[in-house]
Order: structure tokens, then C-alpha cells, then sequence
């Protein structure tokens, strides 16, 4: 289709305002749903003693976990307890004119492990150990992500960019990537795209200055080693960032607002 003019303009700005829109939209509507899950959690849920009932009566205990349009369900119980919720989901969301989207929505146990905002959740056991955690890692489908930016980055038609300033754009989007990422146990993951991505970049020398790989060594390491680096820009990755396991602070996160504040 061809649009010219200040319709192809409106067309534009209509799908700019529409990605800007969806997360406060989101927000709104899915407000219901919070509320929802908040009031069956204060009355049923909220102490321990109330868990362990519900529990001993076979009843299932939950919590919904939300951003903006992307949610998860947190069932301590059975599959149909789950599937149950999923159905109580999809009525309360009716009225609003939401359904659950059938491709994203589905069940699974913890240890078959979810996608949630960019991280893979599962739980696993422990490398030489019996005891089984949770544990949270970049998903597959955002290292696919991030590797794909990568490889458009080092492709043919960016050789006629300089090599320092590769180098360290490159460096930059990855510790960016990492930074979102580093609460996690992502270290491993963190070291494969490093890895991918200096294969990338000494492929793209190779082919840029048409080398072979003593001279590549000589000119764009380190003295002695294979670490890239480039008019004093040395090639700083996702494995540079810090990372820290397990920030989890529960309830103990404090509310933005003072009580005189807080909206009713």
C-alpha cells in the first residue's frame, strides 16, 4: 500500500501515539483485575494462619503478579486450581471487553519454568545438592534479542564505520541489556553473548581491513591477549556488569505514598 502526504504523516503518529497509549491503557482496564485479586488476598489470604487453612481444607492459595498488560498467577495447589483461576480471569476481565489471548495464556508447573518480562522462571536443583530453588535468567527469547541486534550492528553494510567507535557502541548495548538482566543468575548467560559478539566484531575486522588473524592480534588486542580494544576504547560487555542474585524484598518494598496521600 502507498500513502503520501500528511496521510502517510497520520499514519505514523497514529501508531506512535498507539505504543505510547497501550501500557496506560493497559493499566486502566487491568485496574479491575488488580482489585480483584486484592480483595480476595486481604479477606482470605493475608495471614499465614489463613494459608495454612485454606490448605488444609484442599484449597488453593494465589497471588497475581502484574506490568502493565503482561501478568502472572502464583498458585500454591493443584493444576485444576489454576485452570479454575484462569477461567475466573477471563470472567472478570468480560465486562471490561479483555480476553486472555489463547497463544500467551497458559498453565505450567514451576519447574517446567515460565517467560515473565524478559526473564525465564524456573526452579531447578541445585548443582550438587538435593535442594530445589527458583531461579531467574535472561529468557531465550530475549539473548535471540539482543544476538539479532548484535549481528545487525556487525553485518556488511556498517564496515565503513570506524572500529573504536564499534567497539564501544557495541560495549554500551550490551551492558545496557545486562543492566536490566543483572538480578538474576545471568553470569553464564552474560559471557555467552560476549562471546558471540567478539565473534561478530573479529569477523567484521577481518572482512574490514582484510587481515588474517596475527595482524587482527596485533593491531585490535590487548598486548598478549585477545581482548578487543581500539584507539584506547576497550571492548567492555555484558559480562562486565555486577550481578546480584536474589533482590527479593517481598512485602517489605515501601509504598511511594504517605497515608495522608494515598489515593482511595
Amino acid at each position: 500500500m502507498f500513502q503520501s502526504g500528511s496521510e502517510g504523516r497520520a499514519a505514523q503518529q497514529c501508531a506512535v501515539l498507539t505504543r505510547l497509549l497501550s501500557p496506560l491503557l493497559a493499566n486502566i482496564a487491568l485496574s479491575i483485575l488488580d482489585g480483584h485479586f486484592i480483595q480476595r488476598w486481604q479477606t482470605t489470604m493475608a495471614i499465614e494462619q489463613q494459608r495454612q487453612k485454606r490448605r488444609r481444607q484442599g484449597l488453593a492459595n494465589y497471588r497475581l503478579v502484574r506490568y502493565a498488560d503482561d501478568f502472572v498467577v502464583l498458585v500454591t495447589g493443584e493444576r485444576a486450581h489454576a485452570q479454575a483461576l484462569r477461567d475466573e480471569v477471563a470472567t472478570v476481565l468480560a465486562p471490561m471487553g479483555l480476553r486472555l489471548s489463547p497463544e500467551k495464556t497458559r498453565v505450567v508447573h514451576i519447574d517446567e519454568g515460565f517467560d515473565f518480562l524478559g526473564f525465564n522462571i524456573r526452579r531447578m536443583r541445585k548443582r550438587g545438592s538435593q535442594k530445589r530453588y527458583v531461579y531467574t535468567r535472561p529468557s531465550a527469547k530475549a539473548t535471540a534479542s539482543i544476538k539479532d541486534r548484535v549481528r545487525t550492528l556487525t553485518y556488511r553494510h556498517t564496515l565503513h564505520r570506524d572500529p573504536g567507535y564499534l567497539i564501544e557502541y557495541l560495549g554500551r548495548v550490551l551492558r545496557g541489556w545486562a543492566n536490566y538482566f543483572r538480578h538474576g543468575v545471568s553470569k553464564a548467560v552474560f559471557n555467552a553473548v560476549d562471546s558471540f559478539t567478539w565473534e561478530r566484531i573479529t569477523s567484521w575486522l577481518l572482512k574490514k581491513h582484510r587481515i588474517g588473524w596475527p595482524e587482527l592480534r596485533r593491531r585490535f588486542c590487548l598486548p598478549g591477549t585477545w581482548r578487543l580494544a581500539h584507539d584506547g576504547q576497550r571492548f567492555r560487555g555484558a559480562a562486565t556488569v555486577t550481578v546480584t542474585r536474589y533482590r527479593y524484598r517481598g512485602y517489605r518494598i515501601p509504598t511511594p505514598w504517605t497515608p495522608s496521600t494515598t489515593p482511595q
